[in-house]
This record gives C-alpha cells, sequence and structure tokens, in this order.
C-alpha cells in the first residue's frame, strides 16, 4: 500500500506526534536554538535518507539478507569513527564485541540459506542506508549528547528535533512521488502506526539515552538485536518454527554485546580496559 518514501513518511510522522505529547506530559522544552542545525544534519543520516533507502530496499531484497546488513550497523559505525571520529577511540574490546555480534546476526539469520530474488540495486540501498547509521551515532556524540557539547540535548527533545526535520525533509519528497500506491488498508497503516509511535518515537528516545551514557560503537550495538527479537516475536505470535542456529546466533550477539560493552571486561586479560 505505502511507497517507500511513504513509509518513511508516515513512521516520521506517528514518531513526532507520539513525541510531541511525550514532551508535553514530561514537560520537556524544544531543543535549544544551537542544535538545530545539528539535528537537521542527524534526522538526514538518522530517518530521512536511511529510512526511505530500506523500505525501497526491502522490495528488491531477500528479508533474510536485509536483516545481516541492517546488523552490519555497528561495523560501519566503528569505520566511520576510524576514518572521520577519532575522539571515540574504539578499543581492542570493542573491536572484538562488534565482530563476534556480528557473527551472531550471521548465524541468527541462517546467511547459508540465503539466496533468491536480490539484486546489486536493492544492495546498495541498504549498504547506504547503514552508512547513514554509522555516521550519524559518532556525530550526535560529538555534536549533541558528547562530554565536549556546552549543554547536551535531552533525549526526548533531540527525538522530537530530529522527527520535526524529517517531516520537513521527507513531507515534499512524498508530496512529489505519493504517499501510497494502493488502496487503503488498515493492516499495514496499523503497521507503520506501530513503527512510528514504538519504533520511531519511543525507542528512539531510549537509544539517545544510550549515545548519551555511553560511545557511539556500543549504544550502536543495541542494531545486533533487531533479527533475534524479530525471530523470537516470530516464534511466541506467528508460531514460526526456531531452528538450533537462532539460539546459539542469540548468545553470540548477546556475548559480543557484553564484550564490547565492558559488562564481563574482567573476564578479558589484556582487553579489559574500555576506555
Amino acid at each position: 500500500m505505502f511507497t517507500p518514501v511513504g513509509v518513511a513518511f508516515g513512521r516520521i510522522a506517528f514518531g513526532a506526534v507520539t513525541l510531541v505529547i511525550l514532551s508535553l506530559i514530561t514537560k520537556t522544552p524544544l531543543p535549544p536554538k544551537w542544535s538545530w542545525k545539528y539535528l537537521f544534519v542527524t534526522s538526514l543520516l538518522w530517518v530521512s535518507i536511511p529510512w526511505m533507502l530500506f523500505a525501497f530496499g526491502e522490495t528488491r531484497v531477500s528479508s533474510a539478507l536485509a536483516g545481516v546488513i541492517n546488523g552490519a550497523t555497528p561495523l560501519m559505525t566503528l569505520l566511520a569513527i576510524l576514518i572521520a571520529f577519532p575522539e571515540e577511540k574504539p578499543t581492542r574490546q570493542r573491536i572484538i564485541g562488534l565482530g563476534i555480534g556480528f557473527l551472531g546476526v550471521l548465524v541468527v539469520v541462517g546467511v547459508w540459506h540465503m539466496g533468491g530474488n536480490n539484486d546489486v540495486v536493492g544492495i546498495l540501498a541498504l549498504i547506504a542506508a547503514i552508512t547513514c547509521y554509522g555516521i550519524a551515532f559518532p556525530f550526535v556524540r560529538r555534536y549533541l549528547t558528547g562530554p565536549s557539547v556546552r549543554e547536551p540535548v535531552k533525549p526526548v527533545s533531540m527525538a522530537m528535533g530530529m522527527m520535526i526535520w524529517g517531516l520537513v525533509i521527507t513531507a515534499p519528497i512524498s508530496a512529489f512521488t505519493g504517499v501510497t500506491n494502493a488502496p487503503f488498508q488498515w493492516a499495514p497503516f496499523l503497521a507503520v502506526a506501530a513503527l512510528g509511535i514504538l519504533g520511531s518515537g519511543l525507542a528512539y528516545v531510549l537509544s539517545f539515552k544510550v549515545v548519551i551514557a555511553s560511545d557511539a560503537t556500543t549504544a550502536s550495538t543495541v542494531t545486533y538485536l533487531t533479527p533475534l527479537v524479530a525471530i523470537i516475536v516470530g516464534a511466541l505470535l506467528l508460531d514460526e518454527h526456531i531452528t538450533w542456529n537462532q539460539p546459539l546466533g542469540g548468545l553470540l550477539i548477546v556475548l559480543g554485546a557484553a564484550i564490547a560493552q565492558g559488562v564481563i571486561s574482567g573476564r578479558m586479560g589484556p582487553w579489559h580496559k574500555t576506555s
């Protein structure tokens, strides 16, 4: 029912409404004036461009491949840090944790079973999307939430500002390309609403809390859990079969995230320092 641009615009719109309501309930003010230019870039990198690219890419590749590429976001974040954000200082422990976590993603989705109707254009669109994500994490740390920022922006304010910019960016595009390409149906509408309210509104507030509390590489490891959660929910709600590789991959994901975050750093020998 929705076009790729329509999916992005819809989830941004529902996310923006959710965050405005949340800001009124919590009495959270708008972001400070100095932050809006950085929130514009953040919206481009974290919302507007990647969500349109993901919605487009997933029309051309298998869901398994899309899950693997999405799970590579922490690796792209690490690459962005190594190239342009040296202040993040990724340690050997974090690099090892990221590698183990991504191996877990490959195992969870059963990468050896992938194939079928995948094309280069779809793959490139998804890679471009996670490249945006990879730059967004350290960008937000440097300019909006990190220790060098004069006035760190609150998570609710930051998410709300990002969604407002997202509406400004995607509304003209959706007006030109169209939001839907088929008659209205409740199921797709509710799916986009849930994606916007939960995945674009509330989830981004929590995500920014993680970015504030931690470094960019550690914060980006949350994307490792996406394929694992999808499999668990599918098994519980849709009666989908769980195969041997899924719990094994899940353990690797949790282990990699724990290593990257320093939860088990005391057992890592010479890699026990996280900063």
